[in-house]
């Protein structure tokens, strides 16, 4: 199964009302201002995106909406965070028919999966959406599970498990994957304060929170570091790193969606049990992010 999926992909927000009902046309506005930045696709319905706070319905308008306002433009990919396998493969045949271009699995939540089961869900949702391409999420500092590389040789065989995306925080296993794999998978790096050196390291893509709330200057480093001009794109990732720090701490949700409201990008509002930052980490953030606003490097430079 073949794909084109590289670039920058923000993990978009899923935008809320005061009470915490679904505000469909600013989470299409969310989106369709990060297309006209010039991101490389989209990632709607993952960690940032909400996605375990949401009812079954929901989910499924959301991903409706979003396939509206993309429209095509870039690659629509579904975050994928099921407790059953069967929820799992029942959202996934609907993304498929709403037309999404593909699914961003996570491990089953909720119960911890041992390697064998991990392996075992992964290769029965594979063979029940075998049009779906399949990203695979490997995440084992929040979710307790390592994809590793004796289990992706076993889900290699899977022609629409097609990519990666890699969050163990450890850089060694990027060169790891690539020496047992060579191009077999497509990886992205998903973990913001690790970017530059994943792509300095050969990741065709970063799936990134705090391109939501600046996704000039994230694509700037794509660009630039995909045209090996490292030291031009380590002017913007230094003064990019202390906000891209908020993407690796547990309230980072909170800290993007407080990031978009200050940006002017959308709103702070997050659906409970989640709760809005106050007092001084709330003023930290808020701190951070106009003390970046206020020197972020000018992009003509680089043109």
């Amino acid at each position: 199964m073949k794909i084109n999926w590289k670039g920058v992909y923000p993990a978009v927000s899923t935008q809320f009302n005061a009470d915490q009902s679904l505000n469909f046309e600013a989470t299409q506005t969310v989106i369709d201002n990060q297309i006209n930045d010039g991101v490389d696709g989209i990632i709607c319905l993952g960690t940032v995106g909400e996605n375990c706070s949401l009812l079954p319905e929901e989910k499924r308008q959301v991903l409706t909406a979003a396939h509206e306002v993309v429209a095509g433009r870039v690659p629509l990919i579904a975050g994928t965070a099921e407790s059953r396998t069967e929820g799992s493969i029942e959202y996934m045949q609907d993304a498929l028919k709403i037309g999404i271009d593909g699914c961003m699995v996570m491990p089953a939540m909720v119960y911890r999966t041992s390697q064998r089961e991990t392996e075992v869900y992964y290769s029965t949702l594979a063979e029940a959406t075998p049009e779906m391409p399949m990203m695979i999420y490997n995440n084992p500092v929040s979710y307790g599970v390592d994809v590793g590389l004796s289990s992706m040789e076993k889900l290699a065989k899977f022609d629409n498990i097609v990519a990666i995306k890699e969050s163990t925080t450890d850089t060694r296993r990027i060169t790891e994957l690539y020496n047992k794999f060579n191009d077999r998978f497509t990886i992205f790096c998903g973990v913001d304060d690790i970017a530059l050196e994943s792509l300095m390291l050969g990741v065709t893509g970063w799936i990134s929170g705090l391109t939501n709330a600046f996704p000039k200057e994230s694509v700037a480093i794509y660009r630039l570091a995909s045209q090996g001009r490292y030291a031009e794109a380590l002017e913007i990732y230094r003064w990019f790193l202390p906000l891209l720090k908020l993407d690796t701490i547990p309230t980072l949700v909170q800290c993007i969606k407080l990031a978009e409201q200050v940006c002017g990008r959308g709103s702070e509002v997050v659906r409970a049990p989640r709760l809005v930052l106050e007092g001084a980490e709330r003023d930290a953030v808020i701190r951070l992010v106009e003390e970046s606003m206020a020197t972020r490097p000018d992009l003509n430079k680089y043109l």
